[in-house]
């Protein structure tokens, strides 16, 4: 089975996910690992906003986020860089969770923003990785 590491990204912000990707690829050829990168894309199908999309808009989404997905990591890894795209929808880091059991990584690289007083109370997401995934978690702070 292959070692994996993966590297948890949003997106919506890729303007800072330039740190996690660098941080993930550098760790995955120190330990000689597979590389994957996860994004989450929100749940809106079951919630009351859900019914004011047609049918298949959420299909067309992830399709969206799957080519947004490639195209950020070719920006910042290259065009040869050899990485497996994985596109969850659902909530953050039940996504990155489930992502990281998937692959069994043995390391989970994600970027924290400066926590504010709501984090605080309702815990962000890279936190919740911390405290519930089974590999270990890399949490790479803004700049």
């Amino acid at each position: 089975m292959s070692k994996f590491i993966l590297a948890a990204i949003d997106i919506a912000h890729a303007e800072t996910v330039e740190h996690v990707l660098k941080k993930a690829a550098s760790l995955s050829k120190l330990e000689d690992a597979n590389l994957a990168v996860v994004t989450v894309v929100p749940d809106f199908g079951m919630s009351i906003v859900g019914s004011f999309f047609k049918e298949g808009t959420e299909d067309g989404v992830m399709q969206k986020a799957n080519e947004q997905l490639h195209e950020i990591v070719s920006s910042f890894l290259g065009e040869d860089a050899k990485v497996k795209h994985i596109v969850k929808h659902g909530s953050a880091y039940e996504g990155i969770l489930e992502a990281a059991q998937d692959l069994n990584a043995s390391l989970i690289v994600m970027g924290a923003h400066r926590p504010d007083l709501r984090d605080y109370l309702l815990g962000p997401n890279a936190a919740r990785v911390v405290r519930h995934a089974q590999a270990s978690v890399y949490v790479v702070r803004d700049h």
